[in-house]
C-alpha cells in the first residue's frame, strides 16, 4: 500500500512539473525591443501608456523603446530624423524579441517618397534585423486603417509591408483589417484615441492601447520562439 502511495504521489508530482513546464510564460524574463514612429513613442502621452509597454510589464520583460514621432521607415527626414532602415543599428544588439511598428509616415509621404523605393528600404531593414537579431523573433504591425483606405496610399504601405516581410518569413500584423481598432469612425477615435476630440487618426490613448493589448499579445505569443 505505501508502495502505491508513493507511485501515485510520484506520478502526480510528474504531472504537474509537466503542466508546469507547458504553462510557463515563454515571454518572461525576455527582452523587447520596439522600433517604430508616434505609434511607439505614443505622441504626447507617456510611453508606460502604450500597449507594447504593458505587455512589458505584464509578462516581467525587459523592455526597449524605439519610438520617434514622425519618423518614417524608408525616408530620412530633416526635422523627424533618420529612417529605420538605417536606424535599427542604434539598437540593442541582444533582444529576444524586435517589434516593428510603423509605415503611417510613409504612407503619408509616399506620392515624394515612391512605392518602389519605401519596398526597396523596407527589404533593406528586413534583411539588417536578420542579420542583427538571428535568435531573435521579429515581427512588424501595420498602421491601422483610415477614411477612404480602398486603394489609398495607406493600404499601399500595409499591402507592401505584408508582402515584403512575408518574402523573408517575417510575420506581419495586418492592424489595418484585423486589429478591432476602427480608426475611420469618429465616434470611436474620440473614445480611444488621444485628444478626444476624434481629430487624432494616428494615436491610441490609454484605453485604446487596453483594447489592442489582447490581440497583439495573443499574435506575438503565437510567435514566440525557444532559444
Amino acid at each position: 500500500m505505501r508502495h502505491r502511495i508513493l507511485s501515485l504521489v510520484a506520478a502526480a508530482l510528474m504531472a504537474a512539473a509537466q503542466l508546469s513546464a507547458q504553462t510557463a510564460d515563454p515571454l518572461a524574463g525576455k527582452s523587447i525591443g520596439v522600433l517604430g514612429d508616434s505609434y511607439v513613442r505614443n505622441h504626447r502621452e507617456p510611453v508606460e501608456n502604450t500597449w507594447h509597454s504593458k505587455l512589458a510589464r505584464k509578462h516581467s520583460m525587459r523592455y526597449f523603446n524605439y519610438g520617434r514621432n514622425g519618423n518614417c521607415i524608408s525616408a530620412d527626414l530633416k526635422r523627424w530624423g533618420t529612417g529605420m532602415y538605417r536606424r535599427y543599428a542604434d539598437m540593442a544588439d541582444s533582444l529576444d524579441y524586435v517589434v516593428v511598428i510603423a509605415g503611417h509616415n510613409d504612407a503619408a509621404r509616399l506620392d515624394s517618397i515612391g512605392i518602389g523605393l519605401f519596398r526597396e528600404r523596407l527589404a533593406v531593414l528586413c534583411e539588417g534585423l536578420i542579420e542583427k537579431y538571428p535568435r531573435a523573433s521579429i515581427m512588424f504591425f501595420t498602421p491601422w486603417t483610415c477614411k477612404n483606405f480602398a486603394g489609398s496610399n495607406r493600404q499601399k504601405v500595409v499591402d507592401a509591408m505584408l508582402d515584403v516581410c512575408g518574402s523573408y518569413g517575417i510575420p506581419v500584423f495586418d492592424a489595418a483589417r484585423r486589429s478591432g481598432i476602427h480608426a475611420a469612425s469618429d465616434t470611436f477615435r474620440r473614445r480611444y484615441f488621444q485628444g478626444g476630440g476624434g481629430r487624432d487618426t494616428a494615436h491610441l490613448n490609454s484605453r485604446g492601447h487596453d483594447r489592442f493589448l489582447p490581440v497583439a499579445e495573443a499574435f506575438i505569443l503565437s510567435h514566440a520562439v525557444g532559444d
